[in-house]
């Protein structure tokens, strides 16, 4: 996702921060959606097949979802998650409509007779009714209901933070992702459904209407699943990647056609040949990549990225980081294509750890930068963006609530990742890293343990007190010095205890590393400048 940058963002930044600051009381709705309970770990999602038709005069969905899983444990009662807006018509299990409950946004199902361990069974959702109209998508979340410029129906949805489960049955928990997907939405006749993956069948029903079927051949997180539905005209192209040809789709407004071609023939190949180098080979090679104008800014939709910039370089035409090389992209395409590999690619297990989508992403604007300018301008970009971090809270939040933690986890985490790369000193180590985070823990659900101890790993360093720091605590490490004569004396303050992280200085025209720790360590210099371009720190200088 991208963060919104305006006043009333601002003040709702501070609202939730106080908020959060008063000892973060969490209701019982929220540990029913952010905990993996009996009732949700006992069974894995393997497959939905989501059947909806779209009223868009009366802004109504109605239809059905199928779920088929595999049973963890003997499960004689189960947990998935719908909005309480939205009515259960019924639950048909075996050929038969069975009972259920609900507790909030929770819905609880009792099986006749317990579905036995490592079985495979299934049950449908019917459902139906008005789903939550977002204010100011994508941040807000829910379904947006426009018209293009000739007053034919705009419709997208985006959900990140708010939960697939505001407009369509499934289990809601980021940590298990449904292997594979149908996605069938009926739309009035004229208009088009794009949605994620691969269009099987376009069907015209009995009603004036017609039905896309799109296929998901990838595993994919909640959030991810869209629609998106106008007055679509498409255009292909192919991009020879590290797994052969790869098929670029897009879908824009008819008006748009001819600007679209320009912009997003500028733009795409040249972020695929950076991020396949850094990252990897694009992760869904089979269902390709797409990009889809929508109503609302931006989402990273996987395989289907969500794109409303105006076919304007910059973040709406402005430049995050105000050092001019944000203006020489088109930001959405290159943010939320970022995604792809670590979002999509790569998951969190719970939202709490979502800097490890947020924070990687933002970093991979770093290595665009610096693919079209120079590591220098990389560098340049990377401290642009440190005036947008607020230190406001930890990073990483509450597990088990459904909570993030503080927006910091785009530029501070962007930041943190830097200074790794900088510590790393050796960009062949650093590109390994990146390429084996996504061999290691794509198409899968992690965490920031684990992606720790993958990095600690290759490394064969210990990075957890700095990851703990910059994650775990709001305050930044303070680097405090004293100059006596021709010695300069150092030492950290940090809320990590032994926090001992190694920086940079520029001594005479030269960098040079040191190691400092929390008691004083003394340098035979008068002269101490330390390297702020790369590392993130406080300093106090001591009279």
């Amino acid at each position: 996702m991208l963060r919104k940058h305006s006043l009333l963002t601002g003040l709702l930044l501070l609202i939730h921060t106080a908020l959060f600051s008063q000892n973060s009381i969490f209701s019982r709705a929220d540990t029913l959606r952010g905990t993996l309970s009996n009732e949700r770990r006992s069974y894995d999602i393997n497959y939905y097949h989501l059947d909806i038709s779209i009223d868009i005069d009366n802004k109504f969905i109605h239809g059905s979802n199928l779920f088929r899983f595999k049973a963890i444990a003997d499960i004689k009662k189960l947990q998935f998650d719908l909005f309480e807006n939205l009515k259960i018509d019924k639950i048909i299990y075996r050929d038969k409509e069975i009972p259920y409950k609900r507790e909030f946004n929770a819905v609880f199902i009792d099986f006749p007779d317990p579905v036995q361990k490592g079985s495979t069974d299934e049950f449908r959702v019917f459902y139906s009714g008005k789903p939550v109209i977002a204010l100011t998508p994508p941040w807000d979340g829910g379904f947006t209901f426009s018209k293009d410029s000739q007053g034919k129906p705009w419709v997208s949805v985006a959900c990140q933070g708010l939960g697939a489960s505001s407009w369509w049955p499934n289990k809601d928990h980021q940590s298990d992702e449904v292997d594979s997907m149908l996605i069938s939405i009926t739309v009035p006749k004229g208009l088009m459904n794009v949605s994620n993956g691969r269009l099987r069948s376009v069907t015209d029903t009995n009603r004036n209407q017609t039905r896309f079927d799109w296929f998901v051949s990838y595993p994919i997180n909640n959030y991810n699943v869209s629609l998106n539905i106008a007055d679509y005209v498409h255009f292909e192209d192919f991009y020879q990647g590290e797994r052969g040809k790869l098929s670029l789709n897009y879908f824009v407004l008819r008006e748009n056609l001819e600007k679209a071609k320009k912009q997003f023939s500028a733009n795409v190949k040249p972020m695929l040949k950076v991020f396949e180098n850094w990252f990897g080979p694009y992760p869904f090679y089979r269902d390709g990549y797409k990009l889809i104008e929508t109503p609302y800014l931006g989402m990273e939709h996987q395989t289907a990225i969500a794109y409303g910039n105006k076919y304007l370089n910059g973040y709406s035409g402005r430049d995050l980081s105000e050092t001019g090389h944000g203006l020489k992209w088109d930001y959405i395409i290159v943010h939320e294509s970022g995604h792809e590999w670590f979002g999509n690619n790569i998951s969190s297990k719970d939202i709490a750890d979502m800097w490890i989508h947020e924070g990687f992403t933002m970093y991979s604007e770093v290595l665009y930068v610096e693919s079209r300018d120079g590591k220098a301008a990389g560098t340049e970009y990377i401290r642009g963006i440190r005036k947008s971090i607020r230190n406001d809270k930890a990073i990483i939040g509450p597990y088990g609530v459904n909570t993030e933690g503080s927006g910091d986890m785009y530029y501070k985490g962007a930041n943190l990742i830097h200074m790794i790369r900088t510590l790393i000193d050796n960009d062949n180590k650093w590109r390994e890293i990146l390429r084996g985070l996504n061999s290691s823990f794509g198409l899968q659900t992690t965490s920031t343990e684990e992606i720790l101890a993958f990095i600690n790993r290759t490394t064969g360093k210990d990075f957890s007190k700095i990851f703990d720091q910059y994650l775990r605590f709001a305050d930044l490490p303070v680097l405090e010095y004293k100059t006596e004569g021709n010695q300069t004396s150092y030492r950290w303050s940090a809320n990590v205890s032994g926090f001992d992280m190694p920086i940079r200085i520029k001594n005479s025209k030269q960098y040079q590393w040191i190691y400092p720790e929390t008691r004083w360590k003394k340098l035979k210099s008068a002269t101490f400048i330390p390297d702020t371009d790369n590392f993130y720190f406080r300093t106090n200088m001591i009279q």
